[in-house]
Parts: structure tokens; sequence; C-alpha cells
């Protein structure tokens, strides 16, 4: 069976050898770099302990180092599956979604047709750039020339230009013998409605040709000269060599500056790629003139793992990042990613290079934004979340963004993510107490991380006196009945939130049970973030280690009474001496009885909270020596009393 041309190379695009290889091996994570398409694995062809067979994912090779087996997917399926060349073509075409060809007689003579064509397209590139040089072309060079085009990059890139003739490039190839209809299934000409002669596609616009992955011209895109033209970038229409959404600008070259470690950019159009690759940046694709299609995504990740997306600054260039979240985000994969470098505001990749040079470029690219962070911005940028309902709805569309992410543990991460953005979000602290504050370049620290408690951190809360101490002691047990018992922090969470922690580790601990209040196992989620020394430190204590509800930690129903009562008199306690302290300042210009009011009502609330859920409602008896004896005791006392006459009076009958 004779496949048609490219279908080869189409099907290699779509498929990562990695994928291909991985369902036969395992791979070894200390050698191995997935995010750079080196894999390592013991090799499926002999036997051995080491990991010598290596996995080139980007260039698409496999090699052994031990037994010298190597090859490409097409090889690999061959070799372990046991079968032909044309029954591997069909496995891994079943894989990629791709249908096998048909059984036609004729597809020798298709394959011959796209060759043609491929041939008329390189006659109409070489063509155009000759008549680049001619005169009516002058006001084409002038602006080649203030856009920093000298003769070799005019060459390098194969710059034409397109006279303003309604037959130009149709009768100079018809002239040379090339059938009529050939010019027009290339796309370089098209056939008017009424069905007079064809006309050239394009007139009076400067010419950049788009060549595929094999080097061959596929198609051409096109600059208007005239500023009211109607399109200014025109490409070649569908056809049988050129499939707009599955090519990309510059694929070649860029596909071999990726292989050698360059990062891929991906930019705007032709004049952003152009100046990009001027200025070093070897490994620049665009796509052509289109929304960033899913075809074309998985023709940069066959390049790179995680392309850099560098749109323009301006607010079409920002909509088309967004919109390419919701495209990735279904085809996301572990080490397959982006990133979006944002250009300042109102300039692309070639006005920023012109005005402040190629380390100005670079280091927006460096700093370019993961996903994730970009999925964040598009969703809170500009809006209030001032209710319940607005946080609500902002949860809502954040889990149906990541909810179709397919990796279980990728999707896992992205929601972890999105939580430590919301905690940074809703929870603004101030930078007391062991308090966290959102983290910048040379700032705070970043959350989560443990600030060193020192000798005069730890003695000021004793050194603050009986209130101090005391406050120090319930903030310790209620941490410590919240991290054994996790399934009472959603009913606490506001009150723990609002908690003051007059210590620093207590607050830093406070802020680590938030944050992970849904990991799997708290206290290693804990440890992960601040380390094993704070949790020893907390559960070492005395005073926490007796608490019943600690002790006992299957005891659910006493953890709950204990954090009520202990948050109540905390809570209590410090509003109570806030009462005091307003009272004082207020003391010249308050009444009398209004301060007694004040007062009092504050003790009453201190001796409420002290009693708390605990208050003892047991009633009492006063016996005939005046001792207080509980009811429900004196009555059993009396019943074993009784008891006890009964069976003597029993005994004497008998």
């Amino acid at each position: 069976m004779s496949l048609p041309p490219g279908f080869i190379d189409e099907l290699r695009s779509r498929l990562s050898i990695g994928q291909v290889v991985g369902r036969k091996v395992m791979w070894d994570s200390r050698k191995s770099n997935p995010g750079k398409g080196d894999l390592w694995s013991p090799c499926p062809f002999h036997q051995e302990k080491t990991a010598s067979f290596h996995v080139d994912d980007q260039k698409g090779f496999y090699y052994c180092f031990g037994c010298h087996a190597k090859g490409d997917a097409f090889k690999f399926v061959q070799e372990t599956e046991n079968v032909s060349f044309m029954e591997a073509v069909q496995i891994l075409a079943n894989e990629a979604g791709m249908p096998m060809p048909e059984r036609d007689p004729r597809a020798q003579e298709k394959a011959d047709h796209r060759s043609v064509l491929a041939e008329v397209m390189e006659q109409a590139v070489q063509w155009y750039k000759m008549q680049l040089r001619s005169a009516g072309a002058a006001a084409a060079r002038d602006y080649l020339a203030g856009r920093g085009f000298d003769a070799a990059a005019l060459e390098r890139w194969e710059i034409g230009f397109a006279p303003d003739l309604r037959q130009g490039v149709f009768q100079a190839l018809t002239g040379k013998g090339v059938p009529a209809e050939h010019v027009v299934e290339a796309g370089l000409a098209a056939r008017p409605d009424d069905g007079g002669q064809p006309f050239d596609r394009f007139r009076g616009r400067i010419i950049f040709p788009i060549r595929d992955a094999r080097g061959r011209a596929i198609a051409l895109g096109g600059r208007a000269m005239d500023p009211n033209a109607r399109a200014k970038y025109l490409n070649s229409p569908e056809t049988p060599l050129f499939d707009k959404g599955r090519s990309l600008y510059n694929h070649k070259p860029a596909r071999e500056a990726a292989g050698k470690g360059a990062t891929l950019i991906v930019s705007e159009g032709y004049m952003d790629t152009i100046a990009l690759v001027e200025a070093g940046f070897r490994s620049t694709v665009a796509p052509l003139g289109t929304a960033i299609t899913e075809g074309q995504l998985a023709l940069m990740w066959r390049m790179s793992p995680e392309p850099v997306i560098a749109l323009d600054g301006d607010k079409a260039g920002l909509r088309a990042a967004m919109r390419l979240i919701d495209l990735a985000l279904p085809l996301l994969e572990a080490g397959k990613s982006l990133r979006f470098a944002l250009m300042p505001e109102g300039l692309d990749p070639d006005d920023l290079i012109k005005a402040q040079g190629p380390a100005a470029m670079q280091a927006v690219i460096d700093g370019a934004l993961p996903l994730v962070q970009l999925l964040w911005r598009r969703e809170t940028e500009g809006k209030v979340f001032d209710s319940p309902e607005r946080k609500a709805a902002l949860d809502k569309v954040l889990r149906d963004a990541i909810k179709v992410i397919p990796d279980p543990s990728l999707r896992a991460h992205y929601g972890q993510e999105i939580k430590d953005l919301r905690w940074a979000l809703f929870n603004p602290r101030k930078p007391t107490g062991g308090a966290r504050t959102p983290w910048r370049k040379g700032g705070p620290a970043p959350y989560g991380q443990a600030a060193q408690v020192t000798t005069s951190s730890k003695s000021s809360v004793f050194a603050a006196g009986p209130d101090g101490i005391e406050d120090y002691l319930r903030e310790a047990v209620i941490l410590a009945v919240l991290i054994t018992h996790p399934g009472h922090i959603a009913e606490f969470e506001h009150q723990v939130e609002l908690m003051e922690c007059r210590d620093p580790g207590h607050g830093m601990l406070r802020d680590a049970v938030l944050r992970h209040a849904g990991a799997n196992d708290l206290r290693v989620a804990i440890s992960e973030q601040l380390g094993a020394a704070p949790l020893e430190k907390l559960f070492g204590q005395r005073h926490v280690a007796i608490v019943p509800a600690i002790r006992r930690p299957g005891e659910t129903d006493a953890a709950r009474m204990c954090l009520v009562e202990e948050l109540a008199k905390l809570n209590a306690r410090r509003g109570h001496a806030r009462e005091v302290q307003e009272a004082i300042e207020d003391i010249h210009h308050a009444e009398d009885e209004r301060l007694t009011h004040r007062l009092s009502d504050g003790v009453a609330a201190l001796d409420k909270a002290g009693r708390g859920d605990g208050e003892d409602r047991t009633e009492y008896e006063t016996s005939h020596n005046g001792a207080k004896l509980r009811r429900d005791e004196r009555s059993a006392f009396d019943d074993l009393l009784g008891g006890i006459e009964f069976a003597k009076k029993d005994r004497r009958a008998k």
C-alpha cells in the first residue's frame, strides 16, 4: 500500500515516542528528565538491570547503549509487536486518531500530484523574490529597510513582492508551461464567480513564503502595502499542500534550534517572528493569521515541552492568550504546559527589541508566567470579592476550568496552586504575631516559610504575665486539637482565621492548618511546609499532652467541646482586655455609671466564657452537717443504705 506524501510526517508530528515506548518500559526517575524529553529505562530488547536505554522525545529516536538497538516510533512498534512497517503505521495511526488512507490504486498518482503542486509553489516563491528587485517594488523595499531588513535578511527569509497586477504570477507560471489548474490548486490564483480567467490572489503585497517541517514551500503570507486594504495580512487558502491549523511559520528552523536547547517562543505574526530570530531567538514560530489551534499546540509540544507564548501587549493579544488557556487545559500532561510572556502594554516583540534591545526581550521571556497564574489573573483581575456569593462564584469558575485536565495528579497540583492563590487573596494579615503577609521580591518571607523563633520571642510570652501565659496555653491546645481532629477545621475555620496568636510559632501553625485543611494527612502536609520541629514542640508540651481529646484522637465529640470552650475563653479574655483598655482611654470623657456598666458587662462575659459549655449545672442538697452533696449522689447513697437495711431484716426473718 502506498501512503500519501506527508502522511508519515503528520503521524510523527502527532506522536510522542516517549508515550509509545512508555507503554513497554518503566522510566528511571533518577536519570530521566521528562521536561526536556530526556528519558532512560532498562532496555526492553535485552536483559539488564541498569538504565542504558535512552529515548530522545524531542528528536523522536531511541538508542540502547548496551545492545545498540536504535530507531524511531515505527521501528519500536515493529520490534516489540513483531509486525510489519505498514502494520506499525496502522497501530500508531489508530493511537493518534488519524484514519489510514484507503487502498487506492491512484495513491501514487495523488502523491505525485502533491509533489507537482509543491514545485509550482517553489517556482512562485522564486518569481516573487525576483519582483522585489524590480522598479515597482521601491516602496516595499523602503518599508522593509525601515523595519531593519538588510539584503542578507531578505535572502534568509526569501522575502518577495507581488505586483499589483491581475495576472502577474498566473501569466508568469503558465507562460513556463504550468497548467492553469495547478496554479489555482496551489492557492496562487482564484477563479472569479463569473467563470472568467483566474486572477492572482496576492497583489500589491510583500510576500512571506511558508514552508512545512520538511522545508517545502506550501503556502504564502502577504502584507498589504496599501493602508486601506481590506486585510492587512492575507494567507493562502486551504489546499492539498496547506492545512492552516496544522502549520507554523518558521517551523523547520525553529524545530532544529529547539532540539539544541533553545526556548521555543510563539509570536503573533511574521514580522515578530523574523525580529525575534534576527535578535538571536532562533526557535520562534507563529500561527498563521488565526488563533492557535489544537493541531498547532501538538506541533509546538513536539518541539518543546513548555513553549513560551509571547503575544502583543495590547487588548487583542491578551484576549488571544486568555482564549488559549481554555484550549490548552484539556490537553495538558505532566511535563507539557505553556508559559506566557506578557509584553509591555502597547508593544509587540519587534517594538520591544528595537526600543530596548534583545536583553529586554530576554527579561520578558525569563519572567513568563505559568499557565495556572494566567488562569488566576483572568478570573480575578479587576473583580471585587466582597461577599460569600462572589467568592463562591470564583471557586466554581476555577473548579470548572481545571476539572478538564485529564491527569489526576496534574489536576491536583493545579487545585493546590489555586488554593494557595485564593488563600493569599482572601486572608491578608498584618505582619505581626507570626501572621503571614503576601510575598514579594525583597519583602517578607513567602507563605508558610517559618520565621525563626528566638529565645527572646519565646520568653516574651511569659514576660507578658499570667494573661500572656494563659493565652499561649489556650492557643497551643486549640491548634493541637485541630491537628489531631482535622474534621472539625471547617466548622471553626472562621474563628481560627481571626485568632490573633501571641506566639509567632503558633501563627505559622495556624496558617499551615488552614492552608492544608483538605490534605489527606494534615501532619505530613504541615511537616513538609514547616518542617517537623514546630509539631514536635507543640505536642511535646505537657499541658497539651494531657488534654483528653488529644490523648484519645477517636473522641471527636470531646474534641469539639474542647474547641468550643477554649475558643470562647480566648475570645472573651481578649474582648474583656480590649474593653478595659477602651474604658481606660475614655475614663476622662465618660460618665462613671457608663464606665461601671461597660466593665461589669466585660467581667460577666469573661465569667460566662470561663464556665463555657462545661458550666456546672448539677443540683445540690445540704446535709445535716452543712456539707453540699450532689442530688444524684445523695439518691444513690440513700438507695444503697435502703438496700443494706432490707438485707438485715431479711436475715433476721430467716
